[in-house]
């Protein structure tokens, strides 16, 4: 993909959560069965980088659940992090308005040695294979040696009604040759009409992009939605 097409989906999904912001983050007031599954396994006491933290919810929970390691979530969304500073008292939680696609470039203002490194349905909404590739590679150097990094990515294809939300690309105003396979523009019709690009990741390709990050995968699973497969879940390790 050409870096100038990655851009225009790259600002695409910055208006539209821009735009919905409030009404998606009313749409995410619980946490996903996959993603308490992933809270289940942890001992309480980890440093947890939260990329694409959104309104917060994730935080709040482990609030709940009486976590008491450090928290930093990271989100490009400014109504979305409005949400995410509503905090039980005695929880540590810190958020920072940041743009995933320049990971690299902010890493030096981040901790390095965390313990876990998440990214719940956000990594799918990152354009093109080469911008993924330096995310993850910054992940590695930001994790501990003994550190866990678990992902989540939407598995829409497998809902009959989301694939109803494909529209195509010259909504807009791009062409099928312009973006990569896998790639999707899907519709929003809650609070008006908007676009978000979204890719469709395979097994595959994760297993490829683990690689090549240097990473090795420790367990995969699927969870979510009404059939248990609308997110694809992995913890990946140095």
């Amino acid at each position: 993909m050409k870096a100038d097409i990655a851009q225009r989906l790259i600002e695409l999904n910055r208006q539209f959560y821009t735009d919905f912001g409030e009404p998606f983050s009313a749409t995410r007031g619980r946490i996903q069965p996959g993603v308490r599954k992933v809270l289940d396994s942890l001992k309480g006491g980890e440093t947890i980088l939260d990329l694409g933290c959104g309104n917060g919810e994730l935080a709040r929970t482990l609030a709940r659940d009486d976590h008491h390691g450090a928290y930093l979530g990271l989100d490009f969304s400014l109504p979305l992090l409005e949400d995410a500073e509503s905090m039980p008292e005695g929880f540590s939680a810190e958020f920072r308005v940041a743009d995933l696609t320049k990971l690299s470039a902010i890493s030096d203002q981040l901790s390095a040695n965390w313990s876990l490194i998440t990214s719940f349905a956000t990594l799918h909404h990152i354009p093109s294979h080469e911008l993924r590739l330096d995310i993850l590679k910054t992940i590695r150097e930001l994790l501990a040696e003994d550190g866990r990094f678990i992902h989540s990515n939407w598995q829409f294809l497998n809902s009959p009604r989301l694939r109803g939300r494909i529209q195509e690309w010259s909504a807009a105003g791009l062409t099928e040759s312009d973006v990569d396979e896998n790639d999707y523009l899907l519709d929003w019709r809650s609070g008006g009409t908007g676009l978000r690009y979204v890719h469709h990741f395979s097994e595959a390709e994760l297993a490829s992009l683990a690689e090549s990050a240097g990473f090795k995968i420790v367990e995969n699973f699927y969870s979510d939605g009404k059939e248990g497969n609308l997110a694809v879940y992995q913890e990946w390790r140095k």
